[in-house]
Formats: C-alpha cells, sequence, structure tokens
C-alpha cells in the first residue's frame, strides 16, 4: 500500500529525513496513569524471570518479555509519553510476527512504560528535530508497509492482542488502540483523535474502523472534535472495556490474558479469525463462514482433550494437535 496522507506525507517526509516523526499532542492530553519503567506496571515487577520466560528481545524503543504464555510488548520511551519512532515500528512489527511464529505463545498484552501508553506520532521530529532509528532505515525501504503492519491498520495477528493504557492514549495511540481485541485503561487514563486540530487526517484506520467499533455518532464526534475523552467515557461509549485503578492496567490484562491462555489454543484462534472476517458479512454469509472455521475445530485432538479433561474433572492440557 502506498503511503499518503497529511499524517503520512509528513511521516514519510521525516522518515527520510530523520528516520521517522509524528503527532505529539501530549500537551493537551489529560491522563495520570502510573505504570513505572519499560517491564513494570502496577507495582508488579514483570521483568526478566519475575514471571515466566523473561525479557525476549525488542528495539530501544519497544521490549518483547514473556509472563508465562503471554508475550508482553512495552512501548518503551517514556521520555516522549511514547510518541512513535522507527525503533518503536519495527519492534512493534516484529513483536506481532514473534507471537504469531510461537505455538507457545497463547495472548499478547501490549502496554506502554513511564505511565503513557501512546501519545501518537512526534511533532518535535516533524519539526525537525530529527529521532533516532537510522539504522532501521532499510527494513522500510525492503517493506513499505512496515509501518501499517506495526500500527495494526492492515495487519492481525492470529494471537489475541489484549491493550493495557495507562495515561496518554491519543492520535496514533487510539488509532493502534483499534487494532486490538481487548481493552483494559487506567482510570486516568486520556483518549482521543487529535489528528484534525492540526489539519491532519487519522489515516492509521480510525475512518474506517471507529464507526464500526463505536456508535456512529460518537465515533464522528471523536474524529472531527478531536478532543479528549476520559477514560470513563471511553467505556461508556465502547471504546475500552474495562476501567480499573490508574497503575493497574497491565495487572488486569494479563490477568484477562491468562483466562484466554487457559483456553483450547485452536479454538481462541478461530473464534477471533471467525468474529473479524465475518463482521462486514451478510448474516446468512457470516453463518456459512462461521461453519467452515468452526467444524475443524470439534475434529482436533484438543477439542477432544478439552471434552474428557471435563468428564474427568482437572484442568485440560492444550497441545495445539
Amino acid at each position: 500500500m502506498k503511503s499518503p496522507c497529511g499524517y503520512c506525507n509528513l511521516f514519510y517526509a521525516v522518515r527520510r529525513e530523520d528516520g521517522m516523526g509524528g503527532i505529539d499532542t501530549t500537551d493537551e492530553a489529560g491522563g495520570t496513569g502510573k505504570v513505572g519503567g519499560a517491564g513494570k506496571a502496577g507495582g508488579t515487577d514483570r521483568s526478566a524471570g519475575a514471571d515466566g520466560v523473561g525479557d525476549t528481545g525488542g528495539t530501544e524503543h519497544l521490549t518483547m518479555t514473556r509472563v508465562g504464555a503471554t508475550l508482553v510488548l512495552t512501548l518503551n520511551r517514556p521520555e516522549a509519553k511514547n510518541a512513535l519512532s522507527l525503533p518503536m515500528l519495527v519492534g512493534l512489527y516484529d513483536g506481532w510476527v514473534a507471537a504469531d511464529e510461537d505455538d507457545a505463545v497463547r495472548s499478547i498484552v501490549l502496554t506502554g512504560a513511564g505511565g503513557a501508553f501512546c501519545a501518537g506520532m512526534d511533532l518535535k521530529a516533524l519539526a525537525g528535530d530529527g529521532m533516532a532509528g537510522e539504522q532501521y532505515r532499510e527494513r522500510l525501504r525492503a517493506d513499505p508497509d512496515l509501518h501499517w503492519k506495526a500500527m495494526l491498520r492492515h495487519h492481525r495477528p492470529r494471537k489475541p492482542v489484549i491493550a493495557a493504557v495507562e495515561g496518554h492514549c491519543v492520535a496514533g495511540g487510539t488509532e493502534i488502540l483499534q487494532g486490538t481485541d481487548i481493552r483494559v485503561a487506567g482510570e486516568g487514563a486520556t483518549f482521543g483523535l487529535y489528528e484534525v486540530r492540526r489539519g491532519l487526517f487519522p489515516i492509521g484506520g480510525s475512518t474506517v474502523r471507529l464507526a464500526r467499533q463505536i456508535p456512529r455518532t460518537h465515533a464522528l464526534e471523536m474524529l472531527l472534535t478531536g478532543r479528549p475523552y476520559p477514560a470513563p467515557e471511553a467505556a461508556r461509549i465502547g471504546l475500552i472495556g474495562h476501567v480499573v485503578p490508574d497503575g493497574t492496567a497491565l495487572d488486569k490484562a494479563l490477568e484477562i490474558a491468562e483466562r484466554i491462555n487457559a483456553c483450547g489454543p485452536l479454538a481462541v484462534e478461530a473464534v477471533k479469525a471467525s468474529v473479524h472476517e465475518t463482521a462486514e458479512m451478510t448474516e446468512a454469509d457470516g453463518l456459512q463462514a462461521e461453519l467452515a472455521r468452526g467444524w475443524p475445530v470439534f475434529d482436533t485432538a484438543d477439542a477432544k482433550e478439552g471434552a474428557r479433561a471435563f468428564a474427568e474433572k482437572r484442568p485440560p492440557v492444550y497441545k495445539r494437535a
């Protein structure tokens, strides 16, 4: 896909000159989430060895940590409220791919370091201050769609993605959010699509996806006013599913992930795929597509194990078979 846009012409111009850029609107976003540095949130140490496999890779602006069967991707540029950077986008894309290629990973949690989720692109870089990431330019040359895939614009991991939001989740942050499956936010988090206030266009998918995820009137108000939405209001209109005390969003997301991880992975992935692929179908076509997705699950060894474990009153042991 070729990259257009106020959002993306700027994006590409800065990418050519400085590596990466964007819209940092953090001066106008509310939010007081209390996530710690990379690898910590809600007072719980999620660093290597604390709970699960530990650190598994990433870039200077994106950390990957295994917590049991969950891959936690942490946007890690807290000094800029996790505004998007080239290292962050490359790390995000690599994280989605790593999760899908590792059968031991059953869910993904996306969060941010330093009390923020993502403040969008970085206006300071657009103003000419530049940004780190020169070493990643070749990745973008090789795959011009990499940044869109990283932002989940037209790339969908087969594993469930849970967003754990603290603080700012605006502009590009809210656009990435729309590509996630389940959303948890601290009560001090703030959401919004600020692009129109800068004469820009939210081309990360929001004019297509938002009205399919929340009522049209709320979607248009968010898109056309560019105003901030506090977490309770975001929950009321259906943008997020859980509001929790500040600093505990990651803990709640991991709790949900653990429930998913206990289920049959083939069933979970087939259910997610069916929900997404039938979303715009007629009911009749959707029901046919559901059968095509669903019936093969019943023939798996995991399905038989689930029934056997129920009869034997024990936890199932699924083997993705």
